[in-house]
């Protein structure tokens, strides 16, 4: 027979002998209310039964003897109850072995349906993980892409510019060649303009006066010839001082316009390159913020699923529970009436054996007074005159007579009286016991909705717990997303700024070098000179 045993504030163990042992190999049983309550039913019906065996329901015991008949009687008809209890006993145990064998069965399911929940969860967020990591990685390597084509186009562009800008310079150098040979041919032409009308001018006033000599007058023409030759060559050679100081100066001030055009490329393409890096840093900060988001999105959901099968399960066990406790509420109903209807059956019989027996001791009381009866005729027959015997044993007669209605009216009142507090008895004890049941029942009900309540509630507060610190996980992790993404965007503009200084003080020192070089050189301010633009074709 199962033996239970109960701790208050710990779980329910019990230990079983026999192929009941498998039920639960040994561990600790399911702290499961209701199941403690059938347990603790069972031991409380053997009690109870062994309570029945030895009871011994008080009768009417006229003499010592017939009290002993009756209670040999009484133990004949407990050995038939007994008999007919263990039977119900081992029916009852196996029902409640199958009943808990189900139970577990159930258990088990629920278990298994959590675990596998549980993994297929945890594979689903393993498996977000990873796209998100391989999101993140490509990303990584498409900025990295960018930022290599960007480099390479400027590195082009940069080639290209100079090639642009020493066309130009090439093209600028080539007008002012064109335009200076162009301005010394037209000074030549007009010099040789000059030389002849001031020839002709000096030829005339020579042939004018008539009174100088021819020799004089050819030697007159001769100085004017070498003096107007002589400033034409001078005026010539600054002409050609003017326009070489013109070239240097342009070629130089075309130095300083194409550095200052290098420097200005350099600058847009560093901010370019900048504006590109801040760019996919942004939208890498806007793909994490979004995988942060679904990320979030995936928890709540996996939870949100994780307690709805947890409540459906627990739906389910209650659902159970309360079945299987109204079974057995069923079960212990119809053995008690069961029981009371075997002993409603039973109480004719026994009330017949007893008044039977009730009568044999009349019989054996009566043969004992015959005896005593017949042992006092003879002694007042001998001890009284032979006249006398007739009255006397008149008188006996009529005594004997009287005793025995005595008697008999006793016994047969006994044997009312005792069949009638039988009746009673049976149906006091009978509806004590559906009382006792009822009440015992619903107490058992009213602990597994207590218990059903307090482990629902122990789960709503598990559940409360839950949501809490994913929230609280959610927001950690969101906090320190933000600080992350704060802290690189810190990092790159403290770059771009690093980056940009040291651009400007090295654009700043080729200037100045330059602009030191072109004052050794004798060159002042080189920004005011007019460039002849490249004609549109």
């Amino acid at each position: 027979m199962t033996k239970c045993a109960v701790n208050v504030g710990q779980k329910f163990e019990w230990n079983t002998n026999g192929s009941s042992s498998d039920i639960f190999e040994g561990k600790p049983c399911l702290d499961v209310p209701y199941l403690i309550l059938l347990f603790l039913n069972m031991d409380h019906a053997c009690v109870r039964d062994e309570a029945v065996h030895r009871d011994t329901r008080p009768e009417l015991r006229p003499t010592s003897h017939k009290s002993r008949s009756l209670d040999c009687k009484i133990s004949e008809h407990i050995a038939t109850i007994k008999s007919a209890s263990l039977i119900q006993e081992h029916e009852q145990d196996f029902e409640l072995r199958e009943q808990m064998s189900g139970y577990k069965r159930m258990r088990r399911q629920h278990q298994k349906q959590l675990i596998a929940l549980e993994n297929r969860l945890k594979a689903e967020m393993d498996e977000h993980r990873l796209r998100l990591q391989k999101e993140l990685e490509t990303h990584a390597n498409n900025t990295y892409i960018e930022l290599e084509r960007l480099a390479k186009r400027h590195v082009a562009q940069t080639d290209k510019e100079m090639k642009s800008v020493a066309a130009e310079e090439r093209r600028i150098q080539q007008q002012i060649v064109a335009q200076q040979k162009k301005e010394l041919t037209t000074f030549l032409e007009n010099q040789k303009k000059e030389y002849r009308l001031c020839k002709d001018k000096i030829k005339e006033e020579i042939n004018e006066d008539l009174c100088t000599p021819k020799e004089e007058k050819q030697e007159r023409l001769s100085r004017h010839k070498e003096t107007m030759q002589r400033s034409q060559a001078e005026e010539e050679a600054h002409l050609l001082a003017q326009q070489r100081l013109v070239y240097d100066r342009s070629c130089r001030a075309l130095k300083h316009r194409s550095l200052v055009r290098r420097h200005e490329f350099e600058q847009e393409q560093l901010r370019e390159e900048l504006n590109k890096k801040r760019t996919q840093k942004e939208m890498e900060h806007a793909l994490m913020i979004r995988q942060d988001e679904s990320t979030q999105d995936l928890e709540r959901r996996q939870l949100q699923m994780l307690q709805k099968l947890r409540i459906e399960l627990m739906r389910l066990q209650h659902q159970t529970e309360l079945e299987n406790q109204e079974e057995y509420n069923g079960r212990r109903q119809r053995e008690l009436h069961r029981k009371h209807t075997l002993e409603q059956r039973q109480q004719p019989r026994n009330l017949k054996a007893l008044e039977m027996q009730i009568k044999k001791q009349f019989q054996d009381t009566c043969k004992v007074q015959n005896k005593q009866y017949k042992a006092l005729r003879n002694h007042q027959l001998e001890v009284s005159p032979k006249g006398d015997h007739k009255t006397i044993l008149k008188s006996l007669k009529e005594e004997q007579t009287r005793k025995l209605a005595i008697l008999a009216e006793q016994y047969e009142q006994s044997i009312n009286e005792m069949m009638a507090s039988q009746a009673m008895r049976l149906d006091a004890e009978q509806e004590t016991e559906c009382q006792a049941l009822k009440q015992q029942l619903k107490q058992e009900m009213e602990l597994l909705d207590a218990y059903q309540r307090k482990t629902k509630s122990q789960m709503e507060a598990q559940h409360e717990r839950e949501l809490q610190k994913l929230e609280q996980k959610v927001s950690i992790r969101r906090a320190h997303l933000e600080q992350k993404i704060e802290e690189e965007l810190a990092a790159l503009q403290k770059e771009r700024t690093e980056r940009v200084k040291h651009l400007l003080e090295r654009q700043d020192r080729e200037i100045n070098a330059f602009d030191t070089e072109s004052r050794s050189l004798g060159f002042g301010s080189l920004g005011s000179l007019d460039f002849p633009k490249e004609d549109n074709r």
